[in-house]
């Protein structure tokens, strides 16, 4: 990456801009200067497809002054923006410094909306018509791409409307949450399980918890080799919420149900990661965002 980051770069950008715009006025001067004997017929002499003549006219004025006004733009736009290399301009201009004032303008422009939410409690947020309605835009925003338009999720992405939470339910944990973002973790556990039949073994185990159709003697053979797996899940399979561990007897399959899936998981575990939003929402938005969340599944009281 250091060709890419030289000064080099920077050197040959400013050179070949230049030497552009001074070409495009060399290109002019020559073309007002050089002279051609024409015929007495005004033309040059050239011939194309045995009748077609080049004339010998002088090129017009109003393309002239129209290119002659082109590079003195060229010039002028960049001593005022970064152009020639490294050269920042006159005005300082930076795309992220733009980018910045918009987001600026935005947000004293929404303030005042979301100032009436300050000093509301989740709970009171979560019942509030209006907080809804934006909640609603801005997960459309932020959210639904991966947990869908109805926030019903899809295998790998959460469902927000049953009530199951992996790490915690509470309207603090999913601002932090949404603010900080998460990481799934599951290592692979084969290697502590035993080998292909002991996992299979394992994965009937976990299917039996939940009440889910197995093969009861693997699932008997299966239920202490599930030790390995105890250490997050619990002895009784129901996880903790504390470090993610998902609940295996509540019949919640996020990354796919059945036999040929748990076993997946247990060779190849997972790696599942949600991108923070701090950098795209202030802290009012995801306040109101949390709250709506919460209320997907908490579905408090509509406020009179």
């Amino acid at each position: 990456m250091s060709d890419f980051t030289s000064e080099f770069w920077n050197i040959y950008v400013a050179g070949l801009t230049i030497f552009s715009i001074v070409a495009c006025l060399i290109l002019l001067w020559i073309s007002g200067t050089t002279k051609v004997n024409p015929a007495t017929d005004n033309t040059t002499g050239h011939v194309w497809d045995g009748d077609l003549r080049e004339m010998n006219n002088p090129l017009p004025r109003w393309w002239v002054y129209l290119f002659i006004i082109t590079v003195i733009f060229a010039f002028l736009y960049g001593a005022l923006y970064p152009t020639f290399g490294k050269f920042k301009g006159v005005l300082g201009w930076t795309s992220s410094g733009q980018h910045a004032a918009e987001v600026q303008k935005v947000e004293a422009a929404i303030a005042p909306i979301y100032a009436k939410f300050n000093g509301m409690s989740p709970e009171q947020i979560a019942g509030d018509a209006q907080a809804m309605a934006i909640g609603e835009r801005l997960f459309m925003n932020y959210c639904a791409q991966c947990h869908g338009s109805d926030a019903r999720g899809a295998k790998t992405f959460p469902n927000l409307t049953d009530g199951d939470w992996l790490g915690g339910s509470d309207p603090a944990y999913i601002k932090t949450t949404i603010t900080q973002g998460r990481v799934g973790v599951m290592p692979p556990m084969a290697a502590a399980v035993g080998g292909p039949e002991d996992v299979r073994d394992v994965a009937n185990y976990v299917l039996s918890l939940s009440g889910s159709p197995h093969d009861s003697v693997r699932a008997s053979q299966g239920k202490v080799k599930f030790a390995a797996c105890a250490a997050c899940h619990g002895q009784d399979g129901k996880g903790m919420q504390a470090i993610g561990a998902p609940n295996l007897t509540d019949g919640v399959w996020l990354h796919g149900w059945g036999e040929e899936a748990i076993i997946n998981a247990v060779n190849n575990g997972f790696n599942n990661a949600m991108p923070a939003q701090a950098a795209l929402l202030n802290e009012a938005q995801i306040n109101v965002l949390a709250s709506y969340v919460w209320g997907m599944s908490n579905k408090p009281a509509a406020a009179n």
